[in-house]
């Protein structure tokens, strides 16, 4: 006496389907004795039923989606976390870098050094720089493009 059944993914723990059959509707379930046992119900009850089968895959879809499925350990945490630690010799490194950088920028001209600064520090445009220091977009490109260079050379 098998209908028209919802086909859809159920939770492995859903004892039961549901089914309509020659507008009659229907539950399905196996008892303790295993024996399967199907009874009539009506429209509401259905209706009860099949919302709760689609709330139940409303979560297996939220699960599937958004859960975690592998163990979970420290170091599976640490390389999934969004701001990872930096060791102590790479901390270092940058450190000694940045240094170095600010080192190299103190040995350039006043002008170079000020626009390079607006420009990366202050993340200012060169027609906003231009306009600050009342002087042409070209002057201000070449400047950075030389500091640039400068500090290329610097660094290496």
């Amino acid at each position: 006496m098998k209908g028209n059944h919802p086909k859809r993914r159920k939770d492995k723990y859903n004892p039961y389907n549901i089914f309509e059959n020659e507008n009659k509707y229907y539950i399905e379930f196996v008892d303790a004795q295993k024996e399967k046992i199907c009874i009539e119900i009506n429209k509401e009850i259905y209706a009860a039923f099949n919302q709760f089968e689609l709330d139940d895959l409303h979560e297996l879809n939220i699960f599937d989606r958004h859960m975690e499925h592998s163990e979970v350990y420290e170091w599976t945490l640490e390389s999934k976390a969004q701001n990872q630690r930096e060791s102590a010799e790479d901390e270092a490194l940058r450190k000694i870098a940045v240094e170095e950088l600010h080192q190299a920028i103190t040995t350039l001209p006043e002008n170079q050094r000020r626009r390079l600064v607006y420009y990366y520090f202050g993340n200012l445009t060169y027609e906003q720089i231009a306009e600050i220091e009342n002087c042409s977009f070209q002057a201000v490109a070449k400047s950075i493009r030389t500091a640039e260079e400068k500090l290329k050379k610097f660094l290496e």
